[in-house]
């Protein structure tokens, strides 16, 4: 089988990110019966990621308890499917791929519900779509086009808030604030339930508990509550979205650059 290799530019060179072409890699997938990468058992998961996903969207318009367990259930799996794709040595690109397409979706169609649900808010909630399909793409594409094997892979003089934000620890945190502080949102329109009514009530209606408590305390409801802690971690994450953007723009324009001195060079 003959070499192609990606057109990557590092350092002046050529990286080679892959021995085959896209015919080839598509023959290899249709002929090799050996191994089925469609049944990795981390895929699996990603399939049923979309089912629980697709669940929670059917219920999300009538019925919050079983839209938020489902689409809770689907977000929680993002963090199973990469753990058993270590422990099975079942990693594949097209496993990584559909991971990012599956958070990226359930995301954004919540986020479509939510800017029906608060139209004068609507224009935030689009722009926050097309921020975090934009900088992902971007990122993709800019890590790809440098050699990289994966996405997560950012080196320290790239960014060292991207790489810091790739740790597992950290990632897992900011991307679990950020659907909670949308589900958080999501459940707003049907929560209306005070918080304290849901401890015992020989709490709440002691003297200690009715002096001390703040009356807005209250009034605020689980969602309400979920909603202002996870707020932070939200914005944080969003800012992320935007650096990732402009770091991979700048990438991007760093191989451009290189690529036409590099032309330049050869035509002289």
């Amino acid at each position: 089988m003959s070499k192609r290799t990606a057109h990557v530019v590092v350092k002046g060179r050529r990286a080679t990110l892959s021995d085959v072409d896209a015919s080839q890699a598509h023959e290899i997938a249709t002929k090799t019966t050996e191994e089925n990468v469609y049944l990795f058992v981390p895929n699996f998961i990603g399939y049923a990621r979309i089912v629980l996903a697709a669940l929670a969207l059917y219920y999300m318009p009538f019925h919050p308890r079983y839209c938020t367990l489902l689409y809770g259930a689907s977000t929680l799996l993002d963090a199973a499917d990469g753990y058993a794709a270590r422990a099975l040595k079942q990693a594949s690109q097209f496993g990584a791929v559909l991971d990012m397409i599956v958070d990226r979706c359930t995301t954004s169609c919540l986020l479509c519900y939510l800017a029906s649900a608060y139209p004068n808010y609507a224009l935030v909630f689009q722009g926050l779509i097309s921020l975090d399909f934009s900088s992902h793409y971007m990122h993709m594409v800019s890590t790809l086009t440098t050699g990289s094997r994966h996405h997560k892979e950012v080196k320290e003089d790239v960014s060292r808030i991207l790489r810091w934000y790739y740790k597992k620890s950290v990632l897992f945190t900011m991307c679990a604030g950020n659907e909670l502080f949308f589900v958080a949102l999501y459940l707003l329109k049907w929560d209306k339930t005070p918080l304290y009514t849901l401890f015992p009530y020989a709490w709440t209606s002691s003297e200690l508990f009715v002096e001390n408590v703040p009356r807005f305390a209250l009034r605020l409801t689980f969602a309400q509550a979920l909603a202002a802690i996870t707020f932070p971690i939200s914005l944080g994450k969003n800012i992320v979205n935007i650096v990732q953007a402009w770091k991979a723009s700048k990438v991007l324009v760093g191989v451009d650059l290189r690529e036409r001195a590099l032309a330049k060079t050869k035509a002289t």
